[in-house]
């Protein structure tokens, strides 16, 4: 009865812990500081996630890749029009700079 009385001594746990570790190859953490083990022994969860959502089809690569459907992207050429009439009333993007004192900042700090 008296040895059952008796506690364990911490020197003979933290062993028993380190060999524990060792054979189910465990991390050993005798501090018990946060290392995210439990995130990095987790299964991924990326190819799940791409086999449940199937790949959106695009018009323009479908168009590439069938050229005798002669199909036509109907949004993009009226985005086209946009940009085009947008142009022509002068409310278009500025056209780039082909170097770098050509640029409207470059003119604007002198």
């Amino acid at each position: 009865m008296a040895a059952a009385a008796t506690a364990i001594r911490p020197i003979r746990l933290a062993a028993l812990t380190k060999s524990r570790c060792s054979i189910f190859q465990t991390a050993y953490n005798p501090t018990s500081a946060r290392t995210g083990a439990k995130y990095l022994r987790a299964r991924l969860r990326g190819p799940s996630m791409i086999k449940y959502y199937t790949p959106e089809a695009n018009i323009s690569q479908i168009m590439r890749q069938w050229p005798e459907l002669e199909m036509r992207n109907y949004a993009e050429e009226e985005r086209l029009q946009d940009v085009e009439d947008k142009k022509k009333r002068g409310k278009g993007a500025p056209k780039k700079a082909k170097a770098k004192g050509d640029s409207r900042r470059a003119s604007r700090r002198r």
